[in-house]
């Protein structure tokens, strides 16, 4: 068994509104050195073990499904789980 840990966010060029609002309450609190505040997403997904490709077929789901590739970018980590 595979478990593998994605994380999505908007690309760098793409304004993120909730970061901004986010970073806003963040300097109302006094913590004005916090300088950026990205929000995203976070999956995690048990993947059984077999033949297939497991990077494929992440790549696949996220393209597919989780990520919006025109806005957002993903990365992920994928660790065997030892039961």
């Amino acid at each position: 068994m595979y478990e593998v840990k994605i994380y999505v966010t908007y690309k760098e060029s793409v304004l993120d509104p909730q970061g901004e609002a986010v970073k806003g309450a963040v300097h109302r609190l006094g913590y004005e050195e916090i300088k950026e505040v990205r929000i995203g997403k976070y999956f995690e997904i048990q993947v059984e073990k077999n033949s297939c490709d497991i990077e494929e077929v992440i790549e696949e789901i996220c393209d597919k499904l989780l990520a919006n590739v025109n806005m957002e970018t993903y990365r992920y980590e994928i660790s065997e789980v030892v039961r």
